[in-house]
């Protein structure tokens, strides 16, 4: 990201220097003034976006002390259990994977991302080809990235702070789409499973060597 963002502010001065060489006074400035400008908006949203967020991560965090977060994780043992039959289910790559999965159906977008780097480590250990994404990396990237959402609170803060006077009526769309995304995933990730099977490292070193000496 940083690299990103360092490329579009190079590529935005070279472009405004560009044009007042050829005879557009101003383009600099313009550029000075946005940038500016964005930074002040920025600025306010976020700090809109701290009380709605703040009280649906206290929520959420009282319904993890509370033990929700546990009970859905327990409920969704039995389903993550067939769909990774490759991962052992007393396994820490399951266990980890179930409180991913259970963080982001509640809303727990902080809380869900060092599970999932945590679950990523641990299916990496039982991947038998270290050069390539094993099926159950590739599944749980695809549901982690499409996960079935209950409280949109991010969204719900960006509609409160744009002054919409219904902010929560995105909760419906949000989980009917999310739900399909979901769904489109497991099913194109399974199909895909089945007709590409993982690659051997010694075929990926190969192929790297071959590149290397083409080049």
């Amino acid at each position: 990201m940083n690299r990103i963002f360092v490329f579009l502010v190079v590529t935005a001065v070279v472009v405004a220097a560009g044009r007042e060489a050829t005879g557009h006074a101003g383009a600099m400035a313009a550029v000075t003034t946005r940038t500016l400008e964005a930074a002040g908006d920025a600025a306010k949203l976020a700090l809109g976006l701290i009380g709605v967020l703040a009280l649906w991560t206290g929520i959420m965090r009282v319904a993890e002390a509370a033990g929700i977060v546990a009970l859905v994780a327990r409920a969704m043992r039995p389903i993550l259990v067939r769909l990774f039959p490759e991962v052992p289910a007393e396994h820490p790559a399951m266990g980890a994977i179930v409180m991913n999965m259970s963080a982001n159906l509640l809303g727990l977008g902080n809380a869900a991302t060092p599970l999932g780097l945590q679950a990523m480590k641990h299916l990496q250990s039982l991947n038998p080809h270290k050069k390539s994404a094993s099926n159950a990396m590739v599944l749980f990237l695809a549901l982690n990235t499409t996960h079935l959402t209950l409280i949109p609170a991010r969204t719900i803060a960006l509609r409160l702070e744009n002054g919409s006077t219904q902010a929560t009526s995105i909760v419906l769309p949000t989980l009917l789409a999310t739900a399909c995304g979901m769904a489109v995933a497991l099913l194109v990730t399974k199909l895909l499973e089945r007709r590409a099977p993982t690659i051997p490292d010694d075929v990926v070193e190969g192929e790297a060597s071959t590149e290397g000496s083409a080049r």
